[in-house]
């Protein structure tokens, strides 16, 4: 579309800042522990509550990618998001949920509907400009960190939230003024809107979308009580410019821009399983760590392997069932909601019947178990339906 220039910049930023309100739970965990007086479990509460919402959130975005609107999704989903940022400054506990469910909704409209447009605007380097899109939302996770510690005023947090709220009302001030369907594709649009091509009925998609649900988790795992946990380790409470949670975004960040150059010698199969050696050696690393020193070296290891896991897996969803395969992925995004509702809440749970942190923590170490022999089985039937 003409207009191709202008939107990119406009998702590839409201990208960011949704990088930011993605992993803002995890920052104002702490905050909202000490205001409330909450333990593990309470304050795990607030990973179900924004993920209900993101759940909601991909619910109504399949709505608007049947009919290709995958703008208008953005739009609401910024809104949505801005206002229940403003929402979490109302001092009660129950509405602080809300907040964060209202806000979990405008991130399963936006994360999805940008994710589907920029992977329909790049048919041919799919992967690379997936990688590029999510390099964006991991600067805005860096800079999160950072951030709230720079703009909240103890148990205040109105400046940071209005910060965050104004940017994302102008990108769904910009984004109204765009149009709603944007994508051309190659192929008759009528035969994309009939497509038989068989997606949910078979186990390829199931097993891409189970894990879906496992990494998802454990990337929200990590984003959502590496802050706490660093914490727990550090019992002086020193402050501190360069901490493991921001570490572990930088390095994400970084491994986003390195995966391209990786695709030019690795194939999609390849790079997932490097990918994931690299996050399980970070994670024993994180788990042993007896500083915070150590545990910032296995939290940059494991940013760093995980950061190109998702938009590879996403890609290769695309790749298996073709370029109108977008259209009809809600389940994948379904099941990644889900996977990071179940892993957040389960690492409170874990660590407040064991009476300690580190023990969740280890919920994301067999997380990682689990995806080395789902993908080691999903190549096993990609090299077997190649054959055939």
């Amino acid at each position: 579309p003409d207009n191709t220039r202008k939107l990119s910049i406009i998702l590839h930023a409201l990208f960011l800042i949704s990088g930011t309100v993605t992993v803002l739970i995890g920052q104002f965990l702490p905050i909202m522990a000490r205001h409330y007086v909450l333990d593990d479990l309470q304050v795990s509460f607030y990973f179900p509550s924004q993920f209900a919402g993101s759940l909601l959130g991909t619910f109504l975005t399949s709505i608007f990618a049947k009919r290709n609107q995958f703008l208008a999704a953005s739009f609401i989903g910024a809104l949505t998001m801005a206002t229940g940022v403003m929402l979490m400054n109302v001092d009660s506990f129950p509405a602080s949920l809300a907040a964060f469910a209202l806000t979990g909704v405008g991130i399963g409209l936006t994360l999805p509907a940008i994710n589907m447009t920029v992977l329909e605007l790049n048919p041919m380097n799919s992967a690379s400009a997936l990688s590029v899109l999510n390099f964006c939302w991991g600067v805005g996770a860096i800079v999160c960190k950072p951030f709230v510690d720079a703009t909240h005023n103890g148990g205040n947090i109105w400046v940071t939230t209005l910060i965050l709220a104004l940017p994302m009302f102008a990108a769904a001030a910009f984004l109204f003024f765009q149009p709603t369907r944007i994508i051309s594709l190659a192929d008759n649009s009528s035969d994309a809107e009939t497509d038989t091509t068989p997606i949910w009925t078979t186990p390829l998609a199931w097993g891409i979308a189970l894990f879906n649900f496992i990494h998802v988790g454990f990337e929200s795992g990590m984003g959502g009580w590496l802050t706490t946990y660093t914490e727990r380790i550090d019992t002086t409470n020193t402050t501190r410019l360069v901490t493991p949670t921001l570490l572990y975004f930088v390095f994400f960040v970084v491994g986003r821009g390195v995966a391209p150059l990786l695709f030019r010698f690795l194939n999609e199969n390849k790079m997932l399983m490097l990918g994931l050696f690299t996050v399980l050696a970070g994670m024993a690393v994180t788990v042993t760590a007896s500083s915070v020193a150590i545990l910032a070296l296995g939290a940059s290891i494991a940013g760093f392997g995980t950061s190109w896991i998702f938009p590879t897996n996403v890609s290769r969803f695309s790749h298996m069932f073709g370029p109108t395969a977008s259209r009809r992925a809600t389940p994948l995004f379904i099941c990644g909601t889900l996977g990071a509702a179940s892993s957040t809440w389960l690492i409170g749970f874990v660590s407040e019947k064991t009476g300690s942190l580190n023990s969740g923590m280890y919920v994301l170490v067999v997380s990682i178990l689990l995806l080395l022999v789902l993908q080691f089985g999903l190549s096993v039937h990609k090299r077997i339906t190649q054959r055939r």
